[in-house]
C-alpha cells in the first residue's frame, strides 16, 4: 500500500501549477503547498476510508465537522485506499507529527507519520473545504500537494477552571477549538485558593468543602469591596475527568493536569487545616491574588497528602507530564513555622528558597519513580532545580532563558504575549471589551510576535520544547467570554508553535479572515476587534 501511495504522490507532484494556492488558506501556515492540475468534487457520496481501525474515529470526527460545510455527513469505513475517496493511512518513515495531504482529480490521500499526524492533515483539509466553493452540498477542491510538520514539539493552551468552573461540555468545546488549530497539549488548572476542582476519592471532603467558596468579589480585585453573597463552586468527578481525557485523546491532545503546590493551596488547607503551618482556621478564598498560607513543608503529613492525591491523578491522566505549580508561594509562614525551620536544619538547607526546592524535588522524585515528569512555573528556579524538571516561563521570558542555559527543558508562555485573559486592545473601554486583566494589552499581533528563541544561542535553543497560551478566569465567568478571549489569539500562538521561521503577520492576517468563516460554521464565539481593524 505504501508503494502505491508513493507512486500516486509522485504522479501528482509532476503536474502543473493550477488554480488555488492553499498556502493562503491554512492556519497554522504549512511548510510547503504546491498547486496541482484539476479538481476533486467532494460530496456526501464521498467515503472516508481508513487503512487502520484506529483511524476510523479520526475520520468520523472529520466527517462530523465537515457536515457543517456540506450540510451532510460523510460515511467512514475501515478499508484499503481507493479512488474517489478520502484515504487515511500511517507511514512510519515520516516524522511522528508530519503529514502529506494530496488532493487529485481522482481522490484525496492523507498520510501521516502517526495517527495524530493524520488528524492534523484532516484539520488542514477541513480548512481547505471551508474556504472552497460550495454549491448544493458539493465542495470543489483544487488539486494540491501539502507537506507539513510542526516546528515545536509542545503547543499548548491552559484553562483555569478554579476561579470559575465550567461544564464538561464546555471543556470539550475548549478542546474542539484547540484541535482545529493543531494544539497538542491541554493544560488543565484544577486546584487553587478559590476552589479545588477534582474529585479525590481518598479525600471526599475536598469535593464538599474545598470546592466551594462562600461568595465572590465583584469587579476588579484591588478596587472592589463588593461581594455577591452567593456560595459558588463545583467539582469534576473522576468519571467526568475520564470523559474529558477520552475526548481529548480522540483528538490527539495530551491533557496535563495541574495540582498547585506549595502555594495556591487554601482550598485544600480549608478542608484539612493540619496541612498548613498554623493549623488554621482557613477559608476558601473569595478574592483574587496571592495568599500567604501555603502547604507546610516541615510536616510529613503534607507529603503523604500530596502523594495520595497524585496517586489518583496518575490513574486519571495517562500522559508524561504532571504540572505541580510552584508559583507565587510566599515563605512568610515557613519562616515562622517550627516544623519548617527544623526541616531546613535537618536537611542542611540554606533558606526557605531551598526549602521550596526540597519540596518540589521530593515530589518530582516520587513522580519520576512512577514514570512521570514534572512541569513547574519559573519560580521553581529559585533555590535550584533538578535537570529533569521542565520550566514553564510566565514572568516574561527571563526564567525560560535562565532554565535553557542551565540545560532544563522550557515551555515559553510569557505573560507579555501569552496571557489571553488580558485585554485585547489598547483601549478596552472605548472598544467595549468585557472585563479582563488590565495590566497591559495582549493584542493578536503581540501574541503573534512571540519569539521563543530570543536571547538564546543555537545550542541553548534545543531546550525550548514549545509555547503555550494561558487563560486565567478571575474575571471570566461564562463560556462565551472564554471563547471571546481564546479566539482568535490561540491561532497566533498555534502558528508560532507550528510555523516558527515561516511567519509573516500580514499573511497570517489575510488567512485569519478566511478561517473566520470556519469559526462561524462551527458556532465559535470570537472577539471581533482584529476582524474590524482594531488593535
Amino acid at each position: 500500500m505504501k508503494r502505491i501511495l508513493l507512486v500516486i504522490f509522485a504522479i501528482v507532484c509532476t503536474t502543473a501549477v493550477y488554480a488555488v494556492d492553499y498556502t493562503n488558506v491554512i492556519v497554522p501556515r504549512p511548510v510547503s503547498c504546491e498547486s496541482g492540475e484539476g479538481e476533486f468534487v467532494l460530496s456526501a457520496k464521498t467515503v472516508v476510508r481508513a487503512e487502520a481501525l484506529n483511524l476510523v474515529r479520526a475520520g468520523e470526527i472529520f466527517a462530523e465537522d465537515l457536515e457543517r460545510v456540506l450540510g451532510r455527513e460523510l460515511t467512514v469505513k475501515k478499508s484499503s485506499s481507493r479512488t474517489g475517496a478520502i484515504n487515511l493511512s500511517v507511514d512510519s518513515t515520516l516524522e511522528s507529527e508530519q503529514y502529506m495531504l494530496k488532493v487529485t482529480k481522482v481522490g484525496i490521500w492523507i498520510v501521516g507519520g502517526s495517527e495524530r499526524a493524520v488528524f492534523f492533515g484532516l484539520q488542514s483539509l477541513l480548512q481547505i473545504a471551508a474556504a472552497s466553493p460550495v454549491e448544493s452540498g458539493v465542495v470543489t477542491l483544487a488539486a494540491v500537494t501539502i507537506s507539513d510538520k510542526p516546528h515545536f514539539e509542545y503547543r499548548g493552551a491552559m484553562f483555569d477552571v478554579c476561579r470559575h468552573i465550567f461544564t464538561v461540555d464546555e471543556v470539550k468545546r475548549y478542546i474542539d477549538i484547540l484541535s482545529l488549530h493543531k494544539i497538542n497539549k491541554f493544560h488543565w488548572h484544577l486546584t487553587e485558593d478559590q476552589g479545588w476542582r477534582i474529585e479525590i476519592k481518598r479525600y471526599p471532603e475536598l469535593s464538599q468543602i474545598g470546592a466551594y467558596r462562600n461568595e465572590t468579589i465583584i469587579g476588579r480585585n484591588r478596587k472592589s469591596k463588593v461581594y455577591d453573597d452567593t456560595r459558588y463552586g463545583g467539582v469534576f468527578t473522576q468519571d467526568e475527568v475520564r470523559e474529558v481525557v477520552a475526548y481529548a485523546t480522540e483528538r490527539y491532545i495530551d491533557v496535563i493536569p495541574e495540582i498547585e503546590m506549595p502555594g495556591h493551596a487554601v482550598a485544600a488547607l480549608t478542608t484539612y487545616p493540619h496541612l498548613g503551618c498554623t493549623g488554621g482556621p482557613y477559608e476558601v478564598w473569595t478574592r483574587w491574588g496571592i495568599s500567604k498560607d501555603i502547604f507546610c513543608a516541615g510536616k510529613e503529613s503534607t507529603f503523604e497528602f500530596v502523594e495520595n492525591v497524585l496517586t489518583e491523578i496518575l490513574d486519571l491522566f495517562p500522559y508524561k507530564y504532571i504540572h505541580i505549580g510552584g508559583d507565587e508561594a510566599p515563605r512568610d509562614a515557613w519562616k515562622r513555622c517550627p516544623d519548617c525551620q527544623k526541616r531546613i536544619k535537618d536537611e542542611g538547607l540554606k533558606d526557605e528558597h531551598q526549602l521550596q526546592s526540597y519540596f518540589m524535588e521530593r515530589v518530582e522524585k516520587w513522580l519520576n519513580e512512577r514514570g512521570r515528569s514534572i512541569i513547574g512555573w519559573d519560580e521553581i528556579l529559585k533555590g535550584g532545580i533538578s535537570k529533569s524538571a521542565t520550566v514553564m516561563s510566565w514572568r516574561g521570558s527571563k526564567g525560560g532563558i535562565a532554565a535553557a542555559k542551565l540545560g532544563n527543558y522550557v515551555v515559553m508562555t510569557p505573560n507579555t504575549h501569552c496571557y489571553i485573559d488580558y485585554y485585547q486592545t489598547s483601549n478596552p473601554v472605548e472598544n467595549g471589551e468585557p472585563l479582563g486583566n488590565g495590566r497591559f494589552p495582549v493584542t493578536l499581533r503581540k501574541t503573534y510576535s512571540l519569539d521563543p528563541y530570543l536571547g538564546l544561542n543555537e545550542e541553548q535553543q534545543k531546550f525550548i520544547k514549545g509555547v503555550q497560551v494561558n487563560l486565567w478566569t478571575e474575571y471570566i465567568a461564562t463560556f462565551d467570554h472564554i471563547q471571546h478571549m481564546l479566539l482568535p489569539r490561540v491561532a497566533a500562538l498555534a502558528e508560532t508553535g507550528w510555523s516558527y521561521g515561516n511567519k509573516d503577520y500580514d499573511d497570517f492576517a489575510r488567512r485569519m479572515h478566511i478561517l473566520r468563516k470556519l469559526y462561524d460554521k462551527k458556532g465559535f464565539v470570537y472577539a471581533p476587534y482584529f476582524f474590524n481593524g482594531i488593535e
